[in-house]
């Protein structure tokens, strides 16, 4: 077993994130990462550290053909408590290779949503022009059969994407081990993909924010002509669309490296707390969904009451806020 295995091993038997570990050594967590992934290894003064830390030999930690005799076996370990999944390399390559696949489905899906009431709105608008040769029933309802279709649609994506990545949702929800070499080529591909990450980040920013200019641009020209403003709230939502996109595709592929690696949102310690936290997030959306409907089919005023879901998505990261606040406490 070689030295990278055997600090792994020694870690979890004791019960630290690779965090813990290194605040007790006073080396940053991408020092301690780096020497689980095979990138490097610790100084003299750190290896000392660790066998005084781990109870183990520094002959032990060095030399690969040593293992670690039951004697040595540190007193907080159960042989039952860590015997975690190791994901090999073909795993997680399969894994990048999935979510690269699937990025793209998932952030049309989801534009497929954003602009689905477009044509409602449209049709709505036209309706009540003078002279207009379709009536406000029929008008909302082809709009909102245009509306469902697409959602529909969207929602078959979500559920075909789903269906290739369920096998690997024990990365999100499990902690596991990688094998050597895993790590470092994690890391690798992570770097390659940083300035395209970067990049998709800035045009989806811009893009939300100039999203707003024709919203203003037809106040300034006529904010009372009804079609116009609906025109306008129809680009709008579009630009919004197109953003997301580009936040959706990096992010999917961004949060895959941090899954293998077992980092930010998905250490050790948050995975547990992301089970309630995904139960909240359900509870939430269900809820905002039910408010919608009953507003919607009781009032008739579907293009109104459309302001429900970015009200609901200003007030879900306060939400979420207050469930972390607690939840630290």
């Amino acid at each position: 077993m070689i030295f990278a295995d055997k600090l792994i091993q020694l870690r979890k038997r004791s019960g630290w994130s690779q965090e813990e570990l290194a605040e007790q050594l006073r080396v940053t967590r991408q020092s301690v990462s780096k020497w689980e992934g095979g990138q490097s290894i610790p100084d003299l003064d750190r290896l000392l550290a660790l066998s005084q830390l781990f109870g183990v030999s520094t002959d032990y930690l060095l030399k690969d053909e040593l293992e670690l005799p039951n004697a040595e076996a540190p007193a907080a370990a159960d042989p039952g408590a860590y015997a975690l999944r190791r994901v090999s390399m073909e795993e997680a390559s399969a894994f990048l290779k999935v979510k690269e696949e699937t990025a793209r489905p998932v952030a049309y899906a989801t534009f497929l949503c954003i602009i689905s009431p477009i044509c409602m709105f449209l049709l709505a608008a036209a309706s009540e022009q003078p002279g207009a040769r379709i009536s406000e029933g029929l008008a909302m309802g082809a709009g909102l059969i245009i509306l469902l279709c697409l959602v529909a649609l969207a929602v078959a994506i979500f559920l075909a994407v789903g269906s290739r990545t369920a096998g690997f949702l024990y990365l999100e929800q499990e902690v596991f081990e990688t094998e050597y070499g895993v790590a470092g080529m994690v890391r690798e591909r992570r770097e390659q993909f940083k300035p395209r990450y970067t990049r998709c980040n800035i045009l989806g920013t811009c893009l939300c924010i100039l999203s707003l200019v024709p919203l203003f641009g037809g106040m300034m020209v006529d904010e009372n002509n009804d079609m116009l403003m609906i025109c306008m709230l129809s680009i709008t939502l579009f630009l919004v669309g197109i953003g997301v996109i580009f936040f959706i595709r990096a992010g999917i592929l961004w949060e895959s490296f941090d899954k293998l690696l077992q980092q930010n949102d998905y250490t050790r310690q948050r995975k547990a707390r992301n089970r309630l936290a995904r139960t909240i997030s359900t509870v939430y959306w269900l809820t905002a969904t039910a408010i919608f409907l009953a507003i919607s089919f009781h009032s008739m005023a579907w293009d109104r009451s459309w302001v429900i879901w970015p009200i609901a998505g200003v007030l879900f990261p306060a939400v979420m806020a207050v469930y972390h606040t607690f939840d630290r406490g």
